[in-house]
């Protein structure tokens, strides 16, 4: 993998982490959490997906990798549904 490679793949994680975080209303950082959170995202919603047998509707080819970016957001905004619920529990 390239090094232009792999920044496309860090902004495709980040604009996925960054309409997870949207989706549910709750921030857990700037750029590169949101970069994280959707690479965390992909792993966790590619694999609760491979658990129920579903497609993925919109994969992104970047150099040799496939990145996916439905089961990123919906990753995503689980992670940071849950994220959100943890830390507001703290708080209360």
């Amino acid at each position: 993998m390239s090094v232009m490679s792999f920044l496309l793949l860090l902004l495709v994680a980040a604009v996925c982490g960054s309409i997870g975080q949207m989706l549910v209303g709750y921030s857990v950082g700037g750029c590169l959490i949101s970069a994280v959170v959707g690479f965390i995202g992909a792993l966790f919603g590619s694999w609760m997906a491979a658990q129920f047998g579903l497609p993925e509707p919109f994969p992104v080819q970047v150099g040799s990798e496939t990145f996916p970016v439905m089961w990123s957001i919906i990753g995503s905004a689980i992670l940071v549904a849950g994220l959100a619920l943890i830390n507001r529990r703290r708080l209360a």
